[in-house]
């Protein structure tokens, strides 16, 4: 499943990791890991960050997620 929510602001995104199903892998922007503590407590919850600046980079950061999810059936 995908699950598409359109927070308004980055600490909505520690409270969605609270709420999502457990086989669910939360990604946020890359940018969110340069805020601070913010970006420490996303990075320590396992949200994966993609960089929206360049495509094939982020594609390939949620192929190779989808891979290890499948091949080590862990969150």
């Amino acid at each position: 499943y995908v699950i598409v929510c359109n927070h308004q602001a980055s600490l909505d995104l520690l409270g969605m990791v609270e709420v999502i199903p457990d086989r669910c892998v939360p990604i946020a922007k890359k940018e969110l890991l340069y805020m601070g503590t913010v970006g420490w407590a996303c990075w320590l919850s396992g949200i994966i960050f993609i960089d929206r600046c360049r495509r094939e980079d982020a594609i390939n950061v949620i192929s190779q997620t989808a891979r290890t999810m499948r091949r080590e059936n862990v969150r």
